[in-house]
């Protein structure tokens, strides 16, 4: 077993395994580590707690220091260099008339790098950009090319239900959706009523489609013949989330709407 505290580096971001060592570390705090990117600067969401060697990428990194009024003053620094960057990156993108979209730029916390995040349709020969970038930061340059996923967690805005977008408030992770999530719901397959800003489908499919899934599995399927209270009949539509089941009785002619205990319950009488 290992100690552990849980450190994100951004909002809605992975959260990353460090050894507190000697130091008091608490949920709230920020601290500084080490990482596969250099020195960075994070805040603590998980307090000490023990996990397994499953759990944990060794060799575990070490927590270097607990981040103090200094540390927070070179990351706001931090953000407006990378504003600036930002601007002269796009001039510089212009002038070699590259087909790629600048999203977002930052510094690691010890200046030792700058990333570059962008979009493209394709791939995009960026090396005489990367020269031009490294004459002006005299630093080391990165550019990533990012999914629009990615691009939409880093940018944010409001979703089709009038909220702020998950991925970049809380969701650490994406997690696959698919079109059979959707059909599964009784969704409209219209993709601009399932699509999210990033133009994929929404992640929420995914946050009741294991509700949806457990409940098909106990209701009948469509096209069934089943025993109710009133008879016969064939079952014609369904109600997932109430459990309920939409029967045509072949004797009455009309369709009733009975819960799945009540279907239950009068098959329970036939035995």
């Amino acid at each position: 077993m290992y100690e552990v505290v849980g450190v994100r580096f951004k909002k809605a971001g992975k959260i990353y395994y460090f050894d507190p060592g000697e130091f008091d570390v608490r949920k709230g705090d920020h601290v500084i580590v080490e990482t596969a990117r250099g020195i960075e600067y994070g805040q603590v969401v998980i307090g000490k707690k023990k996990v397994s060697e499953e759990d944990v990428v060794l060799p575990l990194k070490n927590v270097i220091r607990i981040a103090g009024d200094n540390d927070a003053r070179q990351v706001e620094e931090n953000k407006k260099a990378a504003r600036e960057a930002f601007d002269i990156c796009l001039e510089k993108i212009a002038d070699h008339g590259l087909e790629m979209k600048l999203v977002d730029v930052e510094y690691t916390f010890d200046r030792n790098k700058i990333i570059f995040y962008f979009t493209a349709d394709g791939r995009v020969d960026f090396r005489e950009l990367v020269k031009d970038l490294a004459a002006v930061f005299r630093t080391r340059i990165e550019l990533r090319q990012i999914g629009v996923r990615d691009q939409a967690k880093m940018l944010g805005g409001i979703g089709p239900c009038g909220r702020i977008l998950c991925c970049s408030t809380f969701l650490g992770d994406f997690e696959p959706v698919s079109i059979k999530m959707a059909k599964d719901q009784n969704l409209s397959l219209n993709p601009a009523k399932i699509s999210g800003l990033c133009g994929r489908l929404m992640c929420c499919l995914k946050y009741e489609n294991d509700n949806y899934e457990s409940a098909r599995e106990e209701l009948p399927e469509i096209g069934s013949e089943v025993v109710t209270s009133a008879g016969h009949g064939q079952v014609v539509g369904l109600n997932i989330l109430e459990r309920k089941v939409q029967v045509d009785l072949l004797e009455l002619n009309r369709v009733v709407e009975f819960s799945l205990e009540e279907i239950a319950e009068a098959n329970a009488q036939i035995e």
